[in-house]
């Protein structure tokens, strides 16, 4: 009894400051100073003359900016109580009145806290910055009732920008003078009639110091460019002169060539007997004992002694030294040789040795593209410096628990799955040269052994094992390219269950899946993935995947019939390719629509009369058509038969195809929101009489689309996004008993929940 009246003794300030709220009203004006007015925001800004949508990009940017002014935010719903506990609230020497009041009292905002004039000056810079040099911007105070609140409204004179006319650029006295005017004559925007800008004269300036300090210009700063404009001979234009500002030192106006070359390599532990080596590229000193492969330095270091000083070579070596792995900390820096006949210098490269083992133990919930989600736990151990080049030897061990998410499915059940992966990577290309390749990324060989054993409870365990051997380069900036050269992969049903063996007597396609067999692989995809100025993301990439066609010619050469093995289990030979588009647009803030579509097709032949299961497509999911679970759609309009829960083993296709809309806005903090439209399903591109209505056909190709929308949740905490999507179920590809395109069987059974690790797409 003594606790429940403390509770509420503790709700009576709280019933008395509602009470209070009645009595009094609701005044957030009542203790302003005489003449003052509560600022309530931009009532917007106003483009007389040009319209917005003819003034340069970026300027309306720049204005909003400017008057951008924080105002008092609502604090309880749509209440602004901080305001009212400021106007009609004495600050309270004591206890729970004083927490509520400090908790909640704001100062109010007035207008001239928000200063409006200084703000129009600012506009007015803006304008003549970007050439508008006739402009004005005034603003004026939009009340409503209550006079003591009011909003500002800004308005825009532009007016006609001013053009660049004549440019003079620097007299041609020396080198540095005529090296500036060769690239200031390359320059697009230093040309007679643009628009005259100073953020653009800014731009040209650094783009002309950076070539010049690739030049041997070391010291050259942008600043020691300098422009004089005149508006007077000839009025609405400007005549541009380019000078050199008078206080520049003599060393940045001195052309260096590169010097000495020096490359220390440091322990981890410190410490350390010093080895003195002389390169090709120059002088290496490593701290003894310690493992580097000496050769990484004429790889990785650009300089060449005697060469004109660039930084670029700077930016490269850093950038070759980094991608190794094996360094926590490296530093470049070039020193003036003051005993040189000519202008030089000195390059110091430091590097210090990281810790080559890395050892983790890692305990997460995975999520899978099939929906199936559980905890899961990896061990590894890599050693990051495995023979002195940045080699990557990596071992894992990984078991996970799963259970799929959805509802609505005949297909859930438990499983179990324990994997044990070795990679060997090594951070070059071990390839023919005349593959082309950005040689300033990273360049990767790697070689994986692997072995898997996945138990489906009730039905099979099966056994996976895998050696391959793949390289992973880019040719240009946005394009990344994956070459699997060979990758031969065993599976095996170790044992079935009899139900599970009544199916696959049932159904020989799926049974020929299922069984022993090889797949000889060679594959290759090609990624390409860019955002532009931030407000658009075009990502697309296509693979293409053959298997058992080698093998099978090297067996027909050799006179063999029939169907042919590799060490008496029959190898697969099929042919598989996938292509997928994702374009995400920023609607503005952190609102972004994406939109994502995927097609895929495989085809068995040759040694083969399917496809192996496991190289099959299937639909829905968390990553896929979100209104129905995994494999419980298609292929084409067949349905499992009601309670017959090997839909599992059958509900999968060779022809693929899936639309997905998102919409993903913000929420509070690192929690979003998104709602979706996901479409697509499965077919066969053979015909199988066990399950009729799966034949790929164009007539009914989208009456065959499952539909489906929804909305989710994201928590986006970094480098982990935690998914929750509710999936509702619009059209059902199969026949449901009810007719029109909205055919679900009820409200209640098309929805399906999932959990997931990431965003879909």
């Amino acid at each position: 009894m003594k606790q429940r009246r403390n509770k509420y003794m503790m709700l009576l300030p709280v019933a008395m400051l509602i009470a209070s709220l009645v009595i009094v009203g609701c005044s957030t004006t009542r203790r302003l100073e005489q003449g003052e007015v509560l600022y309530k925001g931009v009532k917007g800004i106003e483009y007389a003359n040009p319209e917005k949508g003819s003034l340069p990009e970026g300027l309306c940017d720049n204005i909003e900016v400017a008057v951008d002014a924080p105002t008092n935010k609502n604090s309880l719903l749509f209440f602004p109580i901080g305001l009212w506990v400021y106007n009609n609230m004495d600050q309270p020497e004591s206890g729970f009145k004083k927490k509520f009041y400090n908790r909640f009292v704001q100062e109010p905002i007035v207008v001239s806290d928000v200063r409006p004039e200084v703000r129009t000056q600012m506009i007015d810079e803006i304008l003549d910055n970007n050439g508008y040099f006739s402009g004005s911007s005034s603003y004026e105070l939009v009340s409503g009732k209550n006079k003591r609140k009011a909003q500002i409204k800004y308005t825009i004179n532009a007016g006609k920008p001013y053009l660049l006319d004549e440019i003079e650029l620097l007299p041609d006295t020396c080198h540095l003078t005529h090296a500036i005017d060769s690239l200031a004559m390359r320059e697009p925007y230093l040309q007679r009639g643009q628009q005259y800008c100073t953020d653009s004269l800014s731009a040209v300036r650094t783009r002309i110091t950076n070539k010049l300090r690739n030049r041997g210009y070391y010291y050259f700063k942008p600043e020691f460019i300098e422009y004089l404009a005149d508006s007077l001979q000839n009025p609405g234009n400007i005549s541009l002169r380019m000078t050199l500002a008078p206080s520049i030192p003599a060393v940045a106006r001195q052309r260096y060539l590169t010097g000495d070359v020096t490359m220390y390599v440091f322990r981890n532990q410190g410490g350390g007997d010093p080895d003195t080596i002389e390169m090709n590229r120059g002088r290496l000193i490593q701290m003894q004992p310690s493992k580097f492969r000496q050769n990484l330095m004429d790889e990785c270091v650009t300089f060449n002694r005697g060469k004109v000083f660039a930084v670029r070579d700077m930016d490269r070596t850093q950038s070759y030294l980094s991608r190794l792995g094996i360094f926590n900390a490296i530093s470049i820096s070039a020193l003036p040789d003051s005993a040189a006949v000519e202008p030089t210098l000195d390059v110091a490269i430091s590097c210090t040795f990281d810790m080559p083992l890395e050892t983790t133990i890692e305990a997460n919930v995975s999520s899978k593209s099939n929906s199936y989600l559980g905890p899961g736990l990896t061990l590894g151990l890599t050693n990051r410096n495995m023979f002195g080049g940045g080699e990557h030897l990596s071992v894992n061990l990984t078991g996970s628990y799963e259970w799929q998410t959805g509802s609505g499915s005949s297909s859930v059940f438990n499983s179990y799955e324990v994997g044990l992966t070795g990679t060997l990577s090594f951070p070059r290309f071990i390839a023919p040269k005349f593959i082309p390749r950005r040689k300033y990324a990273s360049n990767w060989t790697r070689l994986s052994l692997n072995a898997d054993l996945l138990n489906r409870p009730h039905y099979f365990k099966m056994a996976q094992f895998n050696a391959s051997i793949s390289y992973d380069w880019m040719s240009s900036r946005y394009v990344n390219n994956n070459l699997t050269l060979f990758k031969l992969t065993y599976t095996k049903l170790l044992n079935t269950t009899a139900y599970f063996d009544s199916i696959t007597a049932e159904n020989p396609a799926i049974a020929l899946s299922f069984r022993s067999q090889y797949i000889p692989q060679l594959s290759y995809t090609y990624s390409y993935d860019r955002t532009f100025k931030n407000s658009k993301t075009l990502r697309y990439s296509i693979s293409l995947t053959e298997a058992g066609n080698l093998f099978w010619t090297v067996y027909e050469a050799l006179g063999s019939k029939g169907e042919k093995t590799l060490f008496g289990t029959p190898f697969s030979q099929f042919i598989k390719g996938h292509a997928q588009v994702v374009y995400g647009h920023r609607l503005g803030g952190k609102h972004w629509l994406w939109t994502r579509a995927a097609v895929g097709a495989a085809h068995a032949y040759g040694n083969s009369t399917q496809v192996p299961y496991t190289e099959q497509f299937y639909c829905g999911g968390a990553n896929s058509v979100r209104a129905f679970t995994v494999r419980s759609i298609g292929p084409g309009h067949y349905r499992a038969p009601q309670g017959d829960v090997n839909g599992y083993f059958d509900q999968t296709g060779t022809f693929k195809f899936e639309f997905n809309l998102e919409y993903r806005f913000p929420i509070a903090g690192p929690l979003q929101g998104a709602m979706f439209f996901d479409s697509g399903n499965v077919w066969l591109l053979k015909s199988d009489p066990n399950r009729p209505g799966g034949e790929l056909k164009g007539s009914r190709f989208f009456k065959e689309l499952a539909t489906g929308t929804g909305v989710g949740l994201r928590l986006d905490i970094s480098m982990l996004v935690l998914r929750a999507d509710l999936g509702i179920g619009i059209h059902a590809p199969y026949d449901t008993g009810k007719s029109g395109y909205y055919n679900m069987e009820s409200f209640r059974k098309s929805l399906a929940f999932h959990l997931a690790i990431g965003y879909p797409f």
